[in-house]
Order: C-alpha cells, then sequence, then structure tokens
C-alpha cells in the first residue's frame, strides 16, 4: 500500500475533526485574511480604503465554537440542515464550520438567487435556520414564510436598520449568536467537542442545490466523509501546500469554492478571502497569492483586457502584444510536447531568446498583474479554450484546470503544478477511478461521490449505479498517461441534418480563443443544414474599440447593432472557420443586444450558459438566420 494511499484510507472522519487537529497543531499560524474598511478619519485613511486583517487558527476556533454552540442553545441537533445566503467573505466560513461542529448540515443558497427559488431550496432542505447576509436575504425568506414551517432563525451577518417584520421568526445578529454561544459553552464546556466526536463518515454535511441547465435544482447529498476526502486528497496531489496563500473569491455556495475550504484546513495554508469580483484587480496585488481558482470566463476577460489595452495602444505596442502572444503560445506548445516526449520541458534556443525577450516586455507585467507569485491558477465548472491556457502558460501563469461536478465534491481530476496539460482537466485525484464508457461517457467513482439525490430516488438511480459509478453526462477520453479530456456534454452535442455530429463547446473554446470582443458565444445547428451562433460581446473591450471607430456615445445596444460592429466579427468568425471542418463552420451568426447573464437566468452562477433559456429568449433570430435556408 502506497503512502498516499494509506493517507486516504486513514482520513479523519470529518472536515470538522480535521479543524481541530489544525487548530491544536497551529493555533498561532495564520489561517484567513479578510478586508475591513479603514476609518476615513484616521490618520492613514481615507474615504473607500480598505485594510487586510488576518486571524490565527485559534482565534477562528473560537468564534467557530461559539457559533456552534449559539446553534445547539436554539435546539439546532445533528443533520439539522441550517442554510447560508451570502456572498464570499470569512464570516460564511465561520458559519459553515460553526455548522459542522455543531452536527448540523449545511444548505447552501446562492444570494443572486430570486425569493421563489430560495424558498423552494429552504423548504426542500428542511432548513431550520438561516444565515442571511444582511436584510435582502431576510427579506427573501420574510416573504415566503407561509412555505417555510421548518425555518425559524436567522442570523444576519451585517447589522442593518429597517429590518423587515419577521413574524414566526427569530432573527439574531452573527455577534449575538457568538453571544449565545459563549454564554452556552459556561455550562457546557464540552459540547462542541462531543458534537464532533459524534460524527460520523456517512452523515450528511452539505446539501448542495445544482443550479442546472434545465429544470428545478437538485439537491446534492455530500456526507461528511466526502469533505474529509477531498481535503486529503487536494493535500496529498500536491495542489494545494502549506506554505501557500490563496487568495479566494470565488462563490462559496458552488461546490468548486467549498471543496477548496476543506483542502485549506488540512494543509493550513493562508487564505485571503474577499467574494466581490470588482475587487479581484485591485486584491492580487495586495495578497500576492501563490494559488487562485477561477472560472474561465475570468482568464477569458483578463486575455481580452491584455489584448483590448494593447489594441488601444495601438502600433508598435500592439504589434508586440501580438508578436508575444504567438511566442508565449509557441513556447507552451514546445515545451508542453518536449516534457511529454522525453519528461524535460526544454524548447530550441531561438524560441528560448524569444521568450527571454518577451517576458521582460510583455510576459512580466502580466505576472505583476497577478501579484508576482501566482504559482498556478486553478480553473474549473466550465471548459478552458485551449490557446488561452497556452497564452498564459507561456507568459509564466499556468493555470491547472481540472474537473468534478457538485455530484463529486467538485475535486475529481486537475493538473499539478509543473506537470500542466493544456487541453485536458488533468490527472485523477488520488482515490479517485475514471472510466469512459461505451458510448464516450466519462464516469466516475471514489469517496467524492454523492450519496444521492435529496429525496429523489429515482433521479439518483438514473446516474448512480450500485457499484458507485457516477454517470456525469460528459464526454471525453484518456490518453495513454492517464489525462482526461473533456469533449462535450453528452446532451450538448448535436447532429447536423447531414448526420455530421458537433461538438459546440470545441468550436466555442476556439472563437474565445481568436476573438477578443467575445463574452459568450452559443453555437446552433441541432437537426439544421449548418451551424449558426448567437454572441455577446464583452462590453469593456468593444466600447473603446466603438469610440475609435465613429460609435463615440452610442450604447451598447447601438454598438452591437452598428454595421461596423458586424464586420469586425465577422473577419474573426471567418478566421474561426478557417479552423474548422466544413460541417462545423459558422454561416451566419447574431450579435446579441445585451451580454447573456444571470439575472436574466441565462447563465447559471457558475457562469454556465443555459442553452434552452438562451435557445428560447432568442428564438426569433435563430428562426431568422435560417429562414429561407435549404434545411433538407
Amino acid at each position: 500500500m502506497s503512502s498516499v494511499q494509506s493517507m486516504i484510507e486513514r482520513r479523519p472522519p470529518s472536515v470538522a475533526h480535521l479543524f481541530l487537529s489544525r487548530v491544536k497543531a497551529t493555533p498561532d499560524g495564520e489561517a484567513y485574511r479578510y478586508p475591513v474598511p479603514v476609518d476615513e478619519h484616521a490618520a492613514d485613511g481615507a474615504p473607500g480604503a480598505e485594510q487586510w486583517r488576518s486571524l490565527t487558527w485559534a482565534q477562528t476556533a473560537e468564534r467557530v465554537r461559539a457559533v456552534a454552540a449559539g446553534l445547539m442553545s436554539l435546539g439546532i441537533e445533528a443533520e439539522d440542515r441550517v442554510a447560508i445566503s451570502a456572498t464570499t467573505r470569512v464570516e460564511w466560513i465561520i458559519a459553515d464550520l460553526g455548522n459542522m461542529c455543531a452536527g448540523a448540515a449545511t444548505t447552501t443558497v446562492y444570494p443572486s438567487t430570486n425569493a421563489a427559488e430560495t424558498a423552494f431550496i429552504l423548504a426542500n432542505s428542511g432548513s431550520r435556520a438561516l444565515f442571511a447576509e444582511n436584510a435582502a436575504q431576510l427579506a427573501k425568506a420574510v416573504a415566503e414564510k407561509a412555505q417555510l414551517p421548518a425555518l425559524e432563525t436567522v442570523v444576519l451577518f451585517d447589522d442593518a436598520d429597517g429590518l423587515p417584520e419577521a413574524e414566526g421568526l427569530t432573527v439574531l445578529t452573527l455577534a449575538e449568536l457568538e453571544e449565545r454561544g459563549t454564554a452556552y459553552l459556561v455550562d457546557h464546556p464540552d459540547a462542541v467537542d462531543k458534537a464532533v466526536d459524534a460524527l460520523a463518515p456517512e452523515q450528511l454535511a452539505t446539501l448542495i442545490y445544482t443550479s442546472g441547465t434545465t429544470g428545478r435544482p437538485k439537491g446534492v447529498r455530500l456526507v461528511h466523509d466526502c469533505w474529509a476526502y477531498e481535503a486529503v486528497a487536494q493535500e496529498e496531489s500536491g495542489l494545494l501546500r502549506a506554505d501557500d496563500v490563496q487568495f479566494m473569491w470565488l462563490p462559496l455556495s458552488h461546490v468548486f469554492g467549498k471543496t477548496l475550504i476543506s483542502g485549506q484546513i488540512a494543509t493550513g495554508h493562508v487564505m485571503a478571502v474577499d467574494g466581490r469580483v470588482d475587487r479581484i484587480i485591485h486584491n492580487l496585488p495586495a495578497i500576492r497569492p501563490t494559488l487562485m481558482a477561477s472560472a474561465p470566463r475570468i482568464f477569458e476577460k483578463v486575455y481580452n483586457g491584455i489584448a483590448g489595452k494593447a489594441r488601444a495602444e495601438g502600433g508598435a505596442k500592439y504589434k508586440i502584444f501580438l508578436w508575444a502572444a504567438r511566442v508565449a503560445r509557441a513556447y507552451a506548445h514546445t515545451t508542453q510536447a518536449s516534457q511529454i516526449a522525453t519528461g524535460t520541458a526544454s524548447a530550441p534556443l531561438g524560441l528560448r531568446l524569444q521568450h527571454a525577450v518577451a517576458d521582460k516586455l510583455v510576459y512580466a507585467k502580466i505576472r505583476a498583474a497577478f501579484g508576482g507569485r501566482m504559482r498556478g491558477s486553478v480553473s474549473g465548472s466550465a471548459a478552458l479554450a485551449p490557446e488561452i491556457g497556452f497564452f498564459f502558460m507561456g507568459a509564466g501563469v499556468p493555470i491547472l484546470e481540472g474537473y468534478g461536478l457538485t455530484e463529486t465534491s467538485a475535486g475529481s481530476t486537475v493538473n499539478r503544478d509543473g506537470h500542466v496539460r493544456v487541453g485536458t482537466v488533468g490527472l485523477p485525484l488520488p482515490g479517485t477511478e475514471v472510466r469512459i464508457a461505451e458510448d464516450g461517457e466519462i464516469l466516475l467513482r471514489g469517496p467524492g461521490v454523492m450519496r444521492g439525490y435529496h429525496d429523489m430516488p429515482e433521479q439518483t438511480a438514473e446516474v448512480l449505479e450500485s457499484d458507485g459509478w457516477f454517470h456525469t453526462g460528459d464526454i471525453g477520453e484518456l490518453d495513454k498517461d492517464g489525462y482526461l479530456r473533456i469533449t462535450d456534454r453528452k446532451k450538448d452535442m448535436f447532429k447536423t441534418s447531414g448526420g455530421k455530429y458537433v461538438a459546440p463547446s470545441e468550436v466555442e473554446g476556439k472563437f474565445k480563443a481568436i476573438c477578443p470582443f467575445v463574452s459568450n458565444i452559443l453555437v446552433i445547428g441541432n437537426q439544421r443544414n449548418f451551424c449558426t451562433a448567437l454572441i455577446g460581446l464583452d462590453e469593456t473591450v468593444i466600447m473603446p474599440w466603438a469610440a475609435e471607430h465613429g460609435l463615440a456615445g452610442k450604447s451598447y445596444a447601438e454598438v452591437v447593432a452598428a454595421p461596423e460592429t458586424h464586420q469586425l466579427i465577422e473577419g474573426f468568425v471567418k478566421r474561426l472557420n478557417g479552423e474548422l471542418q466544413r460541417w462545423q463552420t459558422i454561416k451566419k451568426f447574431t450579435l446579441l443586444p445585451r451580454d447573456l447573464d444571470i439575472e436574466h437566468g441565462e447563465l447559471t452562477p457558475s457562469l454556465k450558459i443555459k442553452r434552452p433559456v438562451v435557445e428560447r429568449t432568442y428564438a426569433d433570430a435563430i428562426t431568422g438566420m435560417y429562414a429561407g435556408a435549404n434545411e433538407a
């Protein structure tokens, strides 16, 4: 038995056990950093200024114990559901750990979820208490209280005036809950330790409702053993290290962010927590992280921003950027191929010299924008365009693309630092098995796999076999070294009327790598004679271009409707078509009057496109692209 297998098999029953062990091992070590406003009247303060504060593991434990005991004082018992509806912030983690240490199970709710769907999740889970970020989240529960007979208590992270009337609910602040817990511990000093000792591996730890691209969300049952496994596997794989400083901005309501909390507790590294997406570029130089996790859309936006800025500067600077981008990709392609063939990443002298010059002119600035210490950035939740991956790898900010689902506690496969294969989602985490079915579907088995959908045995049986194999619904292939490549979603692949199969995400990924103005693209063509596309443009990139091309003062909708913009994007579509098989090519496209977004229900909170929703919304545009065409 290998040492890794031994560690996996000897994992503790829960992350709560890991947490208490971590606190005992490194009580004075820094655990979390979080931003707080600076007093504008202070000597070094200014309006809007912020500073970062820290919690040691011992300080974190003090608050977690108080939260756990506070929940117990409210009558919360083992496996009772306690929901969290808040943005990513340190209080989210404290509440989640408090839930676990009380024996309760966390129900995660995206703060952007509307009142009706929030009520569905709270009711379906049977949540007895809710941690709500602010009055707006409380208002959702109040508005639907008649549908929530089990909900008794709401705990607010932020103090707020003018709270809505909450008849039938006990409303506390987080500070008040902690005060209750501290008082409870006076009479029951070992209550938390006893609750943690009583936790069993198969006890429910978390209900995460799939945002889903179709239909009502399903509650995924993840037990304590799922998270304990993920924690140990991330540590053993080398994905997370004890000396890391990780920037956590991902939604913690999503399984991707949640699983990384488990791994951080196992290694004990520092995690800087701030979920405000508009603060990412400001936070990176302040935090100087060694590791960050993200969705591909962020890397695409960063790339588009860099390309757009260079284009705006024009002349020599833009030519230098285009040259440096080509060199980055060539260098990454070459060194990756060398490592696969010989075990050593190398490149010819001429390419190395070009890369060194490009590094001084371009790549060093990119690395500095990421804080200057980034050893890798984990990407998941959707496919990353390979050419984006090759660019950042060549620039010295390798993207460690991984793969997993809510149903597998997120982490199933991942590229490792120093062993990245762009275009793949890496190797399985230790303890996870991957198999490709006869029809190409990816099957996964391991401790991280869910125990089923909440109160949905028939739907569970459709995807989870009796021997533990989970049907992902994704199509993929394994190379000779065990690296997994995702081809497409099984349900998203379509066949043209000519009988040719098209994997839309492959085409969409290629276009994102070619066109710096695109934000979202949806390829259409099921049972059609040719493919078309709906394209949403990135406002932050297209508007500066528009101002320089006679469209200054126009709205976004006016800019995308302009012939000049259509001509611009048409040029990129022609470039795309030059890289595709004939049946994959985009014959017509429509520029959308606004980009796809979560608010209109077109994107999931993890920024995946809800294809059926988009196709319904823009049915007239799709019909128009095929009007008069021979589709026989």
